[in-house]
């Protein structure tokens, strides 16, 4: 959490998150040099570095899209998702030092400007097999760009929480040029089946945890039915000390924690970008979002200062050992007496 806007606020998760990224980036492209270079001796040093770092910015464009789905499922990945930002800005480096020496080596030695030449040079756009499927990982970069670009929470603060979340949901076109790019530049250079067996495989694994990572939130999703002023939601045990349970009342997500002897209730959705706050844990006496940290109190659902982020709360009963939610909100922040267990 922060109050004021700096380029990056070095904490020690930030800079174990970012040296594990650059030791990985490092790695893989030694490794990749070495293999290269050892089964095609007689490629060229601008081509190593164009295949190296394209392989490396898609392969981590296929571990950004998993994250999310994969903490979803299984809360252990939430140290990954941590940061994730970071990781995104990397990839549109490594990217586009992959698109910088591909423009030069292709596009740079002729009368034609080279940006221009990316779209002009091959015009075959109504073909496949000869399809120009570099404009379309110049498009992809465009769009990661952007996304690099409004990374920071001072674009999250003035965009809104909706827009920027939109706005980084593009993620997916830019996926879906990339997988093209590789595609149609596959079935112009390459004869060996393994590099499209690689973006199947990347693709299904995508698509498939996605897929499961949906079928949960659909389980949340259900809604509950009302008897009279309160629904009655699970049984006190079912819930963990420290932690939440989701539930879908009155059309919204509430988190129902257990947390010092007592029970709290709160809307779901943290006021940072959406996370799941019922994913996430109490600690030292606050609820913490599991994407970025953001902190609210339980009782009242406010944010320790100086912090003012808010999110609405909920009444609150137990009858024997069933607890039971009024589905109406409360005004975000407003306290609300925790049920004493």
């Amino acid at each position: 959490m922060s109050v004021s806007y700096t380029s990056i606020l070095w904490n020690k998760n930030k800079k174990r998150y970012d040296l594990a990224v650059v030791t990985g980036v490092v790695s893989f492209i030694a490794l990749f040099t070495l293999l290269n270079l050892t089964l095609n001796p007689e490629v060229t040093f601008e081509t190593n570095l164009i295949r190296s770092f394209g392989w490396l910015s898609i392969l981590l464009l296929h571990v950004i899209l998993v994250i999310g789905p994969l903490a979803r499922l299984n809360p252990a990945f939430n140290i990954v998702l941590y940061n994730r930002r970071h990781l995104g800005v990397i990839m549109f480096l490594t990217g586009l030092i992959h698109g910088a020496f591909s423009i030069l080596q292709f596009h740079s030695l002729g009368n034609m400007n080279p940006i221009r030449s990316v779209f002009l040079a091959n015009v075959q756009y109504g073909s496949i097999s000869f399809f120009p499927f570099q404009t379309l990982g110049f498009l992809g970069l465009l769009v990661l760009a952007l996304m690099a670009a409004s990374s920071h929470d001072f674009w999250l603060k003035n965009l809104g929480v909706k827009t920027w979340k939109t706005l980084h949901m593009m993620v997916y076109i830019a996926y879906g040029l990339l997988v093209m790019h590789i595609v149609l530049g596959g079935l112009q250079n390459e004869t060996s089946p393994v590099i499209f067996g690689l973006v199947a495989a990347g693709f299904l694994i995508i698509v498939t945890l996605h897929l499961f990572s949906g079928l949960k939130e659909v389980k949340n999703d259900k809604e509950l039915t009302a008897s009279g002023n309160f629904i009655s939601v699970c049984k006190v045990d079912e819930i963990r000390e420290d932690r939440a349970k989701i539930f879908t009342v009155g059309g919204e997500r509430v988190a129902v924690f257990r947390y010092d002897g007592k029970l709290s209730a709160v809307n779901n959705v943290c006021r940072h970008q959406g996370g799941p706050l019922g994913e996430g844990k109490v600690i030292n006496g606050c609820i913490t979002c599991p994407w970025h940290g953001y902190q609210y109190f339980p009782g009242n659902g406010q944010s320790p200062p100086p912090f003012t982020e808010k999110v609405e709360t909920y009444r609150l009963k137990l009858e024997e050992d069933q607890v039971l939610i009024n589905p109406n909100p409360n005004e975000p922040g407003t306290s609300v007496n925790p049920i004493k267990l």
